[in-house]
């Protein structure tokens, strides 16, 4: 159900904007995706010795209030400047929504830029908002293609890029990417991963699987993980959204739980469509599979760090993997993220039961494919972002094109 609720500049969020300071640069946040990337541009931004003013926009496109707030406490994320909260909707209404609340914003504060991170709906509704007011767009993780234009996130990612000023990439795949449609490299730095930097900062932090499992599972399930289990994630519309797929996937998994025990973190919108296929009871009815509510941000790199392998359609697990050194198979035909499969830990298996369980299997019997960490992935890339951005905004400064 659909929380839009009418937003104007005489609103809380309209009165927090007014109160911002003037030219300040604005990152934006909307979804549980941009949580991870956001966290240590923030940190390096407001470090003491920047010098740029940086506030922080939350569109509430993530409706989870619980959720956002327990990614917020544990990646130390700062309590937003301005919340639009948004809330959920369909593709269309969401990303006008976010647009109008955004606007009022960008009139109150007159910014020097905007930065957005990865690909959600907020992601190309700020963007769209900022260009068509003459406010420079920044994008971090720019570039990344899937060459499959099915994924709302692949539109979000190529009209993002091309509205932006400078393009913030996480592989030199992504940069040979832009050049080709017709980006000035100019604009484009190759900075690393920023996902990367706060597993990093967080590794030593991540709650170990058996506590998460005491908390949202059983004892039964403490004792049968142990050191050997896999991790699920699911939430794409492609395998979700078609109930054909969808119950084909959780037969897939059924099996392969016979193998290795299963723990599955269930997305709320996964939840709500396997309720409706009739499909939470043959997940339950799995004897060596456990249904998880979503998990914070610690939790989760626990559960990741600890696995044997991890079966997922996210992009953002495709990298945290590969950095672990922790085996992943992608539930999807395709990727955005190459360098996961080129040199990670990453195997493409798509939706085909025979291919997930024979790679899962393989896995189980050779410890999976052995990757190795991608250039710049070393817990530095905001760092970079941050020195760019100085020079960027002092050279737009002295040649008058900065915004008074």
């Amino acid at each position: 159900m659909s929380r839009l609720t009418p937003l104007s500049l005489s609103g809380d969020a309209g009165q927090r904007a007014a109160g911002l300071p003037r030219n300040a640069l604005l990152c934006v946040v909307g979804a549980r995706p941009n949580f991870m990337k956001i966290a240590p541009i923030m940190a390096a931004l407001r470090a003491p010795d920047c010098p740029i003013p940086a506030c922080l926009v939350h569109t509430g496109q993530h409706y989870d209030e619980d959720m956002k707030d327990a990614f917020f406490n544990q990646l130390g994320i700062p309590e937003p400047d301005v919340d639009l909260e948004v809330g959920s909707a369909s593709h269309a209404v969401q990303t006008a929504e976010i647009m109008r609340r955004f606007e009022p914003v960008i009139d109150a504060v007159d910014p020097s830029g905007i930065l957005v991170v990865g690909d959600v709906n907020s992601t190309i509704a700020c963007a769209l908002v900022a260009v068509k007011k003459g406010v420079p767009v920044i994008h971090v993780e720019a570039g990344l293609r899937s060459f499959d234009r099915a994924m709302p996130e692949e539109i979000n990612r190529i009209l993002t890029d091309q509205i932006s000023e400078l393009l913030f990439t996480t592989e030199r795949t992504a940069h040979a990417n832009l050049v080709r449609e017709g980006i000035d490299e100019q604009r484009i730095h190759f900075v690393g991963n920023v996902m990367i930097d706060t597993l990093f900062g967080h590794r030593a932090k991540a709650i170990p699987t058996a506590k998460t499992l005491a908390r949202y599972a059983d004892a039964k399930a403490v004792a049968t993980c142990g050191d050997s289990y896999a991790v699920l994630t699911l939430h794409r519309p492609s395998n979700v959204d078609d109930p054909f797929v969808l119950e084909r996937l959780i037969d897939t998994v059924v099996c392969l739980s016979h193998d290795v025990p299963v723990v599955f973190p269930v997305h709320p919108r996964t939840r709500a469509v396997l309720q409706k296929a009739g499909l939470l009871k043959k997940l339950s009815a799995a004897p060596r599979l456990w249904m998880l509510p979503p998990v914070g941000y610690l939790e989760m790199l626990g559960l990741m760090a600890g696995a044997q392998m991890v079966l997922t359609d996210s992009g953002g697990m495709q990298e945290e993997t590969t950095a672990l050194g922790v085996p992943c198979i992608t539930l999807r035909s395709n990727t955005e993220r190459p360098i996961t499969i080129d040199q990670g830990t990453n195997t493409i298996a798509g939706s085909d039961a025979d291919t997930i369980l024979s790679v899962a299997r393989d896995v189980l019997a050779s410890g999976g494919k052995a990757g190795r960490i991608p250039e710049k992935w070393d817990g530095r890339a905001a760092e970079r972002i941050r020195d760019v951005l100085v020079v960027w905004q002092e050279d737009r400064r002295q040649s008058g094109a900065g915004r008074v």
